[in-house]
């Protein structure tokens, strides 16, 4: 295989940082693209040189497609995923994985049956940042990782996204759209988790649209916007997380890890990056350098050390896990995005957004490999 040859479906917001990601790769071309909008792929194909725009049934019949890139809105990526394995066509998807733990399990019963590959956003993982982490925990900085805990506070996206209805209906919610990226950051630095739990409220029954060209319409929110979740880790590491859409503005870090002999810490992002998180300082102190160091305590007890970041992709880079998936189809080994880290993930997830109705602690079925780290020099690593 010299050139991954790609299909695309789903022309919307999202697939324009994906389309520049894929033009940085040799080994990925994308050959075809499809929406339910005919209009839109057309003026996609012709922005990115993409020799033929088409229908999404064009894309599952063409024989010379490897993959399909699937960017459609959640309620339909398991569809979409479905028909093309049943196609004999590799699958990269955006987030979530599915909206049920059935359509999830079937993704990756059809794959495994079909000797097909799955793979599946958010490669956020994959940069810099989170692999700087995971290069200073493998190296011992923090010592045994203990605990971690993630915070990702807005209020909704309808300031910013033209059509934000869907972020509010089934397969969406604060969870299900930013959740994945910090749950599958932990668990490429911690491993898998066992059992989770959560509470859950909705605080808002309508929302107003307050961007263009729908500002000022109403939309119902028929899913909670705010949600609390604890999670214990297969290796007994110990974790929280805050997802939601009700919240003005906070300072809590993203992220951030614990261990036996220190912490790190990754603060937001420069707000000018917008929604670049694969970037961004990682700040740590370890027990030499805690506050609990020194006696007297030092004037400055905001001053953290900042770790030195040597990989790459630290601007947005969506389309990153697509490139990995590529080499992985060639060379015979596990993609890092993997479907089974997707839909560990998921499952995590349903088991939060299940569990203030069950008032139970939810035993989790799946589980999944830690990725590997991603080499510095990808995708040199690679020839």
């Amino acid at each position: 295989m010299e050139r991954f040859r790609v299909g695309l479906i789903g022309c919307g917001v999202i697939s324009d940082i994906y389309l520049k990601t894929c033009q940085k790769f040799d080994i990925l071309d994308v050959v075809a693209c499809a929406s339910l909008d005919n209009e839109e792929s057309r003026m996609k194909a012709e922005q990115y040189k993409i020799p033929k725009a088409c229908r999404p049934e064009d894309i599952f019949q063409d024989p010379d497609i490897d993959c399909v890139l699937n960017l459609t809105i959640p309620s339909a990526h398991a569809e979409i995923s479905l028909k093309a394995l049943e196609a004999g066509k590799h699958v990269y998807s955006e987030k979530p994985f599915a909206t049920s733990i059935e359509d999830g399990k079937k993704i990756l019963d059809v794959a495994q049956s079909k000797g097909l590959y799955v793979g599946n956003a958010p490669d956020t993982f994959l940069g810099g940042r989170v692999q700087t982490c995971r290069r200073l925990i493998d190296e011992g900085l923090i010592g045994k990782p203990t605990g971690v805990t993630a915070f990702a506070c807005t209020h909704g996206v309808e300031r910013h996204h033209p059509n934000p209805d869907f972020y509010y209906k089934e397969g969406g919610g604060p969870l299900l759209d930013l959740g994945p990226y910090y749950l599958t950051a932990m668990i490429s630095l911690l491993g898998p988790v066992k059992r989770s739990c959560g509470f859950s409220r909705r605080t808002f029954a309508e929302r107003m649209i307050e961007s263009q060209p729908r500002c000022g319409d109403m939309m119902a929110v028929e899913v909670d916007t705010h949600v609390c979740g604890m999670l214990e880790f297969s290796s007994g590491v110990l974790g929280s997380l805050m997802m939601s859409f009700d919240i003005w503005d906070s300072m809590l870090p993203r992220l951030e890890i614990y261990g036996e002999l220190g912490t790190l810490c990754l603060p937001d992002p420069d707000p000018t990056d917008g929604t670049n998180i694969f970037g961004g300082q990682i700040l740590y102190k370890t027990r030499q350098t805690s506050r609990w160091a020194y006696k007297p305590r030092p004037k400055n007890l905001e001053a953290w050390d900042v770790a030195v970041n040597n990989h790459g992709y630290n601007e947005d880079s969506r389309g990153l896990g697509l490139a990995d998936l590529a080499y992985a189809v060639r060379d015979k080994r596990a993609p890092r995005a993997s479907g089974e880290m997707a839909f560990h993930v998921f499952d995590i997830m349903m088991g939060i957004l299940d569990s203030p109705h069950s008032g139970a602690y939810q035993v989790l079925e799946s589980t999944c490999e830690m990725p590997a780290p991603l080499p510095e020099d990808f995708p040199l690593s690679e020839s």
